[in-house]
This record gives structure tokens, C-alpha cells and sequence, in this order.
């Protein structure tokens, strides 16, 4: 593990680069799925596949269930209530790894950005690539999880969206970002928070939340738009929210997607999760330009179904989210028209200071500005909360996420499977 630690802007980057099991070291190496991240049924399917009678099925899985969500194993040799020989037969089968690191930044506020890699598929010539970020505070911690590598929105003001979607998250990958996340943390029953290189020392102390659980929250605003990946987000979900495991209350899990208005009502009514909409816009027009699927389902489509979402209540209500954008949606008629378009729904509006991204053509609304338009939704009796930008300094915060994975046309994965079967050059060549 390498470290560099950069005084000015309080960043630490661990870069790892070491091969995981199943990943292709220099020669092809048979791909080994991982446990971590299953679901009681695709455990269970797991033990069936190494042997175990059908008696004993329910009886191994809540084992397993216990050691990969509850201690968090790492290793099958933890496993000390499970015998030698099927520990032996799973570790031949199947591995308990996380999605590799591949670099880890640490912000001066604390945040933490992990850039993830992903096991290869059959068809994939790359292993891809995402981004998971902690957020820590003193009486909560969020992990902002991704869904997707890429996205197939073109919100103009997010960075993700500058990046083409390569694939989908299986669930076990969506798992497994926060499984990573409670191993880097110690966030696990007794473990301890993990050694840090020496020049981070005084930078990392004291960054992790008081509270026993150092993970509290759960919010899919990461890379990608979660109900394009419907059926594994609510996988994953179930997973993360089951009481015998990792145990995540659905009150503390945040969907946000930017509009795809026939999903909504059915992942009310399958998940019971805490739901957030993407707005920034008023009006159809400017919601165009900003959330381009707004072509696809407007505003009146969106919010009718916000009005109609199951479960909505004072007791739950809806998040709105309103990058604040210097002299594009941030005039106080804005911030009127915001208000009268979300009467009768059951509303919190989380104002959030635009984060500038390479590239990026809108600048953040001034401070008065945001202060003047908070105050008009909160006379309107909205709870408007302005959301602190937090890891700015290593690209972590709202709308900066992006990897460098591209999706290959197959004559160019024809073309890159060629280049990793060329034997290497000679030295010097």
C-alpha cells in the first residue's frame, strides 16, 4: 500500500492495487463469485452447489447469514461453528471479497471516497469502476452507494452523467459497497478502526461519528439512476434492511432518483424506504436542459406521483433535492414558484450549493442568495435544511462522482481481449 499525504489540501489517497481472488493476474484465473452481498435464497443455492443435503440447507445458511452480515468474516477460516470440510469446499467454489480498492481519499472533513473495481464479467474486457463515499457527522454517518457504473441520464449539472452507462450493479455488488465501507470504518461488533499510515494520524482523528454504529444511514445517490436497476436495488435493499443482519432501518435509507415517474409508486409499495426526487427546476423548460428525463415524464407527471407515493406522510415525507445554480434556478420567484408547486405534498427540500467539476458551465449561487431563498420555503412552513457541501476537496460531493470505466463497442473488446492474451514485451523492447 502506497500513501500520499498532501498538507494543503488535507487529502489522503491510499492507493491499492492488489489482486483479488478470481481476478486475472498476468494468466486467466477461473472466477470465483464472491458470498458477500448474497441473499438468504442465493445462499442457500450456494450451499445446495457444494454439496450440502437439503436438511441441512436452512440450518448452514443462517450460519453463513450470521458470519458475513452480522460479524462480517472476511475469511472462511473465521467461521469456527462451520466444519473444516465445508469451509474447505466453499473456499474452492466461491471467496468473501469486497470490491477491490483501488484508491481511498480521505477529506479534510472527513469524508471518505473510495474508488472501487469491480470483478470482470465474461464479456466485459475491463473490470469497471465506482465510486462510494462516507460521510461522517457527529451524530450520524452516510454512505452514499452507487448502482450503476455510469448512468443513462445527461443531468448537465451532475458529473456522473457526463460518463455513458456500462452496466448495471448486480446486488451482491451494491452489498458489498457497504461491507467494505463497515471493514475500512470498523464498524463490525469489536473490530477496531483500521491502522492508518503515520502522516494521516492527526488528520483522521476524531472524523468517525460517536455513536456506536459508525454506518447509520444508507442513500442511493451515488453513480447511476437506481430505479434503471430496479430488481437489484430492492435486492440489495432487503439485504441491508433485514433485522437479523446488517439491520439498516428503512427509515434510514434514501432512494433518490431524478424521475422515472412508473417506477415510483412500485418502489413504495415493494421497499418502504425514504424516497428522494432530483427536481432543480420549476418549469418544464429549465427542468429539460438540467434533468433531460424530464422530456420523458414532466413535472406534472412526477409530482402527481409524489402526491400518490405510498406511505407519504408528515411522518415521511418526501425529499426534494434543488442544486442551487448562480443565475439559473436561484431567483426568489424560483424559490416561490418551488413552493406553490409542491402544495399538498408532504415535503422536506434539501437546498444544496452547486460543486463544481471539471468542465462543469454553471457556478454556485451566492450565500445571501441561498440564505434569501431558504427563507421563502421556510416562511412557507418547509423544512429547507441547506445541505453543507462535504468532501469537495476530493471530488466526493453532490454531483461530482464519476469513474473512468467507458463502455466498449465489441470490436473494441475484441481489440483489448487481444492486447491481454499478447505475451509481454521483452525488457528494453
Amino acid at each position: 500500500m502506497s500513501a500520499e499525504f498532501e498538507a494543503k489540501a488535507m487529502t489522503l489517497v491510499l492507493d491499492q492495487r492488489q489482486p483479488q481472488g478470481g481476478e486475472a493476474t498476468g494468466t486467466e484465473a477461473v472466477f470465483r463469485p464472491t458470498l458477500a452481498g448474497m441473499s438468504r435464497e442465493r445462499l442457500r443455492e450456494a450451499l445446495a452447489s457444494v454439496g450440502v443435503p437439503e436438511k441441512q440447507l436452512r440450518m448452514r445458511t443462517t450460519q453463513l447469514w450470521r458470519w458475513l452480515y452480522i460479524i462480517g468474516a472476511t475469511s472462511f477460516d473465521q467461521m469456527t461453528d462451520v466444519s473444516k470440510e465445508l469451509r474447505q469446499a466453499l473456499a474452492a467454489r466461491f471467496t468473501l471479497d469486497r470490491p477491490e480498492i483501488v484508491a481511498e481519499q480521505v477529506s479534510v472533513d472527513g469524508t471518505r471516497k473510495w474508488l472501487l473495481r469491480l470483478p470482470r464479467r465474461g464479456h466485459e474486457a475491463r473490470a469497471p469502476e465506482i465510486e462510494t463515499v462516507y460521510i461522517p457527522e457527529s451524530d450520524r454517518g452516510t454512505l452514499c452507494i452507487s448502482s450503476q457504473v455510469g448512468c443513462t441520464l445527461t443531468c448537465s449539472f451532475c458529473h456522473t452523467g457526463t460518463q455513458r452507462l456500462v452496466r448495471n450493479l448486480e446486488a451482491s455488488e451494491i452489498v458489498g459497497q457497504i461491507l467494505l465501507a463497515r471493514d475500512r470504518i470498523g464498524d463490525w461488533p469489536g473490530a477496531k478502526r483500521p491502522v492508518m499510515p503515520e502522516a494521516c494520524f492527526q488528520h483522521d482523528n476524531g472524523l468517525l461519528p460517536a455513536t456506536d454504529r459508525k454506518i447509520t444511514n444508507v442513500v442511493l445517490m451515488g453513480m447511476g439512476e437506481p430505479l434503471y436497476n430496479f430488481d437489484n436495488v430492492q435486492e440489495a435493499m432487503e439485504i441491508a434492511s433485514d433485522g437479523e443482519g446488517l439491520s439498516l432501518s428503512k427509515r434510514r435509507i434514501t432512494l433518490s432518483t431524478s424521475g422515472v415517474v412508473p417506477e415510483i409508486k412500485r418502489w413504495g409499495e415493494l421497499s418502504g424506504t425514504m424516497l428522494a426526487i432530483s427536481l432543480h427546476a420549476v418549469n418544464d423548460a429549465l427542468r429539460d436542459e438540467l434533468v433531460p428525463i424530464n422530456k420523458k415524464y414532466p413535472l406534472a407527471e412526477l409530482l402527481e406521483a409524489c402526491r400518490t407515493y405510498p406511505g407519504a406522510s408528515n411522518a415521511k415525507r418526501i425529499t426534494f433535492e434543488y442544486v442551487m445554480l448562480k443565475g439559473v434556478n436561484d431567483s426568489l420567484s424560483d424559490a416561490k414558484a418551488l413552493v406553490r408547486l409542491l402544495a399538498g405534498i408532504p415535503a422536506k427540500i434539501n437546498l444544496i450549493p452547486f460543486n463544481p467539476w471539471p468542465g462543469s458551465r454553471y457556478e454556485c449561487s451566492d450565500w445571501e442568495t441561498i440564505e434569501r431563498f431558504a427563507d421563502v420555503v421556510n416562511r412557507a412552513g418547509y423544512a429547507s435544511p441547506v445541505r453543507t457541501p462535504r468532501g469537495r476537496d476530493i471530488l466526493a460531493a453532490c454531483g461530482q462522482l464519476k469513474s473512468e470505466s467507458v463502455r466498449l463497442r465489441a470490436r473494441e473488446r475484441q481489440s483489448a481481449a487481444g492486447d491481454q492474451a499478447a505475451p509481454s514485451p521483452e525488457p528494453g523492447a
